[in-house]
């Protein structure tokens, strides 16, 4: 069943997918930023670094069209996601490969340091600052553009440019730093998440499907690190829910033909939200699975919940493990859309979305999408004993390509 077209009622309201959403630039809360970043890089301020060609043109939540670029893209990676989720970013280095785009992967990148800023508070202004402009220079140095993984990384770099924008003193500050470092002042004429770039190539991606994923039923977690903190850079689509949610994951998941479900919690945080996953992760623990996964398994009963953050897919899925043993109503598998995609187009489930990596069992989604999990992860572990005895000295892309 497609729960798109199932209304939510709230308070006597008009059902949410009976409205739709008009977008117009002159009611934005947040200010369009590029007009000012051009500005400031014509007074000699910083280099702008501008969205290279091919770039695909997209909407934003009021309208304004944002360029997000194909090609000779520099992967900003997640400290999450390599340490506890690898199967996210390899499947998004796979999929560049398998459309033959000319991308980056760098070794000269450091963390964004959001955990500092949300979590914890123990560093500064300045410091924030010059953590994102020394990856923004890296960035430049290569002749690649910067497209971010991590969801809390995009919110917290949107946040660090609006400061800097209209702070004089914080960017002299920042620019001493950078001096310092021997390294350039750059601001991306863009910032752009990963999940944009998914949105981007959604038809590239329907043309190649190896599965038919059309059994399949979704629930969408949009990160409200992508989409609630300086809102205006999010990306919309008026076929998405009328152009009231953001149109990440959601139009991805629709163009490969799954069934995306509706659920009354969808705007609710993962239960990630940072400073309590330190200090009070049963909380995390607890939010994840009764406010999100349990009311998605009673109002949709989906297959699988895709997400396009690193916090939220760790929390939705690695939280569900303490309510089962408490006999709560979950079990439902948790990735990125990312990895949902590359396995709808042909990807190895273990060597290239690496799943074991994944606590809740998603043999039941693999099995309904047509894919043998038996003989895959038979073929992973001989992978294993030829690396065990140093036949193969590790995994190469033209083996799992």
């Amino acid at each position: 069943m497609d729960s798109i077209d199932l209304p939510i009622v709230r308070r006597g309201t008009v059902p949410e997918t009976q409205r739709t959403f008009t977008p117009d630039p002159e009611t934005a809360r947040d200010e369009d930023l590029r007009e000012a970043i051009w500005e400031l890089g014509r007074e000699g301020e910083w280099i702008v670094q501008p969205v290279p060609e091919p770039f695909y043109e997209a909407k934003t939540k009021y309208g304004r069209t944002k360029k997000i670029p194909l090609q000779k893209t520099w992967h900003h990676k997640s400290c999450g996601q390599c340490g506890h989720i690898p199967g996210y970013s390899t499947s998004i280095f796979w999929l560049n490969r398998l459309l033959k785009y000319d991308y980056f992967d760098p070794r000269d990148q450091t963390s964004c340091t959001a955990w500092n800023y949300y979590a914890s508070a123990t560093s500064n202004q300045v410091a924030q600052a010059a953590v994102a402009m020394r990856n923004f220079a890296a960035a430049y140095e290569t002749g690649y553009y910067p497209l971010i993984h991590c969801g809390t990384s995009f919110g917290h770099y949107k946040e660090v440019r609006h400061e800097l924008v209209h702070d004089h003193e914080l960017r002299r500050k920042v620019r001493d730093v950078m001096t310092k470092l021997g390294r350039p002042f750059v601001m991306p004429e863009e910032l752009v998440h990963y999940s944009e770039w998914m949105y981007a190539i959604r038809d590239e991606l329907k043309n190649r499907l190896v599965y038919d994923v059309s059994p399949i039923t979704a629930t969408v977690h949009p990160a409200c690190h992508y989409y609630k903190l300086q809102s205006q850079d999010a990306i919309y689509d008026p076929e998405i829910y009328g152009g009231q949610r953001t149109a990440a994951v959601t139009a991805v998941v629709q163009a490969l033909g799954a069934q995306v479900a509706d659920y009354s919690t969808w705007f609710d945080c993962c239960g990630f939200g940072f400073r309590h996953i330190l200090v009070q992760r049963d909380f995390t623990r607890s939010f994840a699975t009764l406010r999100k996964i349990e009311v998605m398994k009673q109002e949709a009963n989906p297959d699988v919940v895709l997400t396009h953050d690193t916090g939220c897919v760790t929390s939705l899925d690695k939280s569900q493990f303490a309510a089962k043993a408490h006999q709560r109503n979950v079990g439902v598998p948790v990735m990125s859309e990312s990895q949902f995609a590359a396995l709808a187009v042909g990807a190895h489930p273990f060597r290239v979305v690496q799943l074991h990596w994944h606590a809740t069992d998603y043999r039941p989604l693999l099995e309904k999408m047509g894919i043998d999990v038996e003989k895959a992860w038979a073929e992973f572990q001989g992978d294993l004993k030829q690396l065990e005895s140093g036949a193969m000295e590790h995994l190469t892309w033209e083996a799992v390509l």
